[in-house]
């Protein structure tokens, strides 16, 4: 039996080692030079970059792909745990460090607002509540049956999935700073915590309850791991490569169509496309089930990115591995980014300094550096040619105010992403940097299905499936499969029709 995956990332490499271990005959596809998605890895003037995501938070995850096959992760790959796990820096010059222990946590909370404390205990102890339900039962779980989200309303109801996550936190913080940083998670995956629904709470027990982590060498490190497991276990690997067309017959996908118009068949086709993109140019609508046709339209998606790369001609050993640099404005800040769609003047940034824990990443006397800027996607008339620059400008001058002085004069090697440029790599609708938005009513069932709607054997997995977005989300969406495609015990090759 034939599987065919489409698309490199997290969840791509994941679908293909778990049908893999199912007994299928795997080939995986991806557009880019090297498998990882938007983990892609940027090498300049001696300077390493992660270009997607660079925080670990379920270690377990990875170790599972690992499992399958009898190997043990810690022999492929070195996670350290990070302390703080993050360092938010805000507007008045003052700080907080979140991670370590529970009693380091408290510790910081009351130098802020004693008050806070009990707060914070309250706060993990729902989210645990959240977790417990929303991760570990359903996260691994298919939606694609209306009965099934029917099922779940109640539980989800009694834990106010309904509200907000700035709700959440607000309902057991006083601080203003401490509202602002404990509710900054949906930002991870692309929400508005004042739009997103609680279940992403979860992520504050996730945190506590496995750390963060950082690999040695990067997230590079673990699509390199990932990419080495996949052969050693005879997975085909075609990249620099685009699937065109999925190869539906009869409601049946059949395999897929290439740019080049070769057509590659397979008994089951994985996408880990981005769903708005597959449904939309990848998939005539007379193939498609209305509900995907209707999600598709009423779609609202998440913030665009703006990334700015570079080095640093200095070493500054205060600056933490991940800062979340608050800007003056919190909530219409957000409200210009999602709801308005415009660039502002001012800014949150998030700067990662992996060099901070892997000076491999850097010459040495140097520093490695990435900001992810939160940005209006391009459903907002903004004209990147003209503002990428300025906006560079500013972040610059910005850092180089507060937490890192001298940037101006020893900023090197530097280069940017823009939403422009997610559109255009990896295919992204709008240049979303996390596809649909994590609202309640695109979640679970109103999400787009892990069992594609109205076609036989067309699977997704990725960011704008069930469960969401970020890594652990993404990693998940592939476990839906365990219960969705059946073992086989068989393998046979996957043929090419019309390849010139």
């Amino acid at each position: 039996m034939k599987a065919l995956v489409v698309g490199g990332g997290f969840g791509g490499m994941a679908a293909a080692l778990r049908m893999r271990a199912k007994g299928y005959d795997v080939l995986i596809i991806d557009r880019c030079a090297a498998l990882g998605g938007r983990a892609q890895v940027f090498e300049r003037d001696g300077f390493r970059h992660d270009a997607g995501p660079t925080v670990i938070t379920a270690p377990f995850l990875f170790e599972e792909l690992f499992a399958l096959f009898g190997e043990k992760m810690t022999d492929h790959i070195r996670l350290v745990p990070l302390k703080p796990w993050y360092r938010f820096q805000f507007s008045d010059n003052t700080s907080f460090d979140y991670g370590g222990t529970l009693d380091e946590t408290l510790a910081e909370i009351a130098r802020i607002e004693p008050r806070d404390c009990d707060g914070y205990r309250e706060l993990l102890a729902e989210s645990k509540r959240i977790f417990d339900v929303g991760f570990t039962e359903l996260s691994a779980m298919p939606f694609h049956r209306f009965m099934t989200m029917v099922r779940q309303i109640p539980r989800l109801v009694g834990l106010r999935s309904y509200a907000t996550v700035w709700q959440l936190v607000s309902r057991h913080l006083y601080s203003p700073k401490l509202r602002q940083a404990f509710s900054i998670q949906p930002l991870l995956v692309g929400g508005n915590p004042f739009d997103t629904t609680s279940i992403y709470g979860l992520i504050h027990y996730l945190e506590r309850a496995y750390g963060v982590h950082f690999a040695m060498g990067g997230t590079g490190a673990i699509t390199a791991a990932l990419t080495s497991l996949m052969v050693r276990h005879g997975i085909d690997i075609k990249l620099n490569t685009t699937v065109s067309q999925i190869d539906i017959e009869q409601g049946v996908a059949r395999g897929v169509v290439l740019a080049d118009g070769a057509t590659l068949s397979a008994d089951v086709v994985v996408s880990n496309v981005d769903p708005a993109h597959l449904y939309s140019a990848m998939i005539r609508p007379t193939e498609q089930a209305v509900s995907s046709r209707l999600k598709l339209k009423a779609a609202e998606f998440s913030m665009g990115l703006f990334v700015l790369y570079f080095g640093t001609t200095r070493v500054y050993p205060g600056v933490a591995h991940h800062t979340i640099w608050m800007g003056d404005r919190y909530r219409e800040l957000l409200d210009d980014i999602f709801h308005g769609k415009t660039l502002s003047e001012d800014f949150s940034l998030y700067l990662h300094r992996p060099t901070a824990t892997d000076p491999s990443f850097a010459p040495a006397g140097c520093d490695s550096f990435y900001v992810l800027c939160p940005v209006p996607n391009l459903a907002g008339a903004v004209d990147w040619k003209k503002e990428a620059p300025r906006l560079q400008s500013r972040i610059v001058a910005a850092l180089d105010k507060t937490i890192l002085p001298g940037l101006a004069q020893c900023i090197t090697s530097d280069f940017f992403m823009t939403p422009e440029d997610f559109q255009t790599d990896y295919l992204s609708a709008y240049g979303a940097g996390f596809s649909v938005a994590p609202l309640f009513r695109q979640s679970a069932w109103f999400r787009f299905h892990n069992q594609a709607e109205g076609i036989k054997n067309l699977y997704l997995v990725g960011a704008g499936t069930h469960p969401g977005a970020g890594v652990p989300g993404v990693l998940c969406s592939a476990k839906v499969l365990d219960a969705l495609i059946p073992m086989v015990h068989s393998n046979a090759g996957v043929t090419v029709r019309g390849a010139p």
